[in-house]
């Protein structure tokens, strides 16, 4: 399905706002962040530490790329089955074409093109958005009265990091089309710059869909399946697509962290009893049984359950 009707949004339902400067040491920031974690995944960041200007240069970046001719971006198209890269989706709708998606992936330890500029800024970005990550996971688990490394101790010690430059281009049927259909990331966080003027981005929250709005120079921060598992289902990873604008490019940039690819990953025993039994089993490679899961329409989440 496109674009939704207004009677199937909620416009009573926020986005949660969580300070980031404050999470070390303020409990009633803490208790927000559990509360946005446990309803619906998902939340904008303030106080993150990051300039806008900074932001303003990752979005450079992005809009350099987008820019360029198509001939030009082929020369970084990603191989068959690979993630890094460029790549695009199109759909037909009533016998016409869209591009509803073109992307540019790449990853921290290998950013390695021709793009000198592009380079340099993610690598930095990669650095202050990994500050980011570390400082929040402290505190999630710190809002579950675990002790702090609870969770970072099954990331392994070379975890992955990808960044995504994601293009929307007008669409002139906004209500056939989605720039990206609903579903879940295999991530453990995604921290996403948004377009600074266009909206798209919607999650799902009491069976309806949520508009995250454009706030200029603040990060959203969505969970993702690893997260939901090693939480035992306590923090939600949200589904979310984006739907398509009639007029106007939408560029947004998403980092995904992930765990170190053979490890495996659990539920953390101080979040089982008898109250909470075992949701999850024991995975390894999620990224890879996720995208088997998706080509065979299955929901990955469901597919790891645990069965006693």
């Amino acid at each position: 399905s496109g674009c939704v009707g207004s009677s199937d949004l909620s416009a009573s339902v926020s986005v949660p706002v969580i300070d980031l400067g404050l999470l070390p040491s303020s409990k009633d920031e803490q208790g927000k962040l559990k509360l946005a974690l446990c309803s619906g995944g998902c939340f904008q960041a303030i106080g993150h530490g990051i300039s806008n200007s900074f932001l303003n240069k990752v979005r450079g970046v992005a809009e350099q790329f987008s820019q360029l001719l198509q001939e030009e971006k082929q020369k970084y198209s990603r191989a068959a089955n690979q993630v890094e890269g460029y790549g695009y989706d199109l759909v037909v709708s009533e016998k016409q074409w869209y591009v509803i998606c073109s992307d540019l992936t790449l990853s921290r330890r290998t950013v390695s093109y021709e793009l000198n500029s592009c380079r340099e800024v993610l690598h930095e970005y990669s650095i202050k958005l990994k500050q980011l990550v570390d400082l929040l996971f402290k505190a999630m688990a710190k809002s579950l009265a675990l002790e702090e490394n609870s969770f970072s101790d099954q990331f392994g010690d070379n975890p992955v990091m990808h960044v995504r430059f994601n293009f929307y281009p007008p669409c002139t049927r906004p209500d056939k089309v989605l720039g990206l259909k609903r579903h879940s990331d295999r991530s453990w966080i995604t921290v996403l710059l948004q377009d600074e003027q266009v909206e798209g981005l919607q999650f799902v929250k009491d069976e309806k869909w949520i508009t995250v709005p454009v706030i200029p120079h603040v990060l959203v921060v969505k969970l993702g399946d690893q997260m939901q598992i090693m939480s035992n289902g306590i923090f939600k990873s949200p589904v979310h697509r984006v739907v398509t604008n009639t007029d106007k490019l939408r560029i947004s940039v998403a980092m995904f962290n992930e765990v170190e690819p053979e490890k495996e990953i659990r539920p953390v025993e101080g979040l089982i009893d008898e109250n909470r039994p075992r949701l999850y089993r024991n995975v390894k490679i999620y990224a890879s049984f996720n995208y088997e899961c998706f080509q065979k329409g299955k929901v990955s989440l469901e597919e790891v359950k645990f069965h006693a």
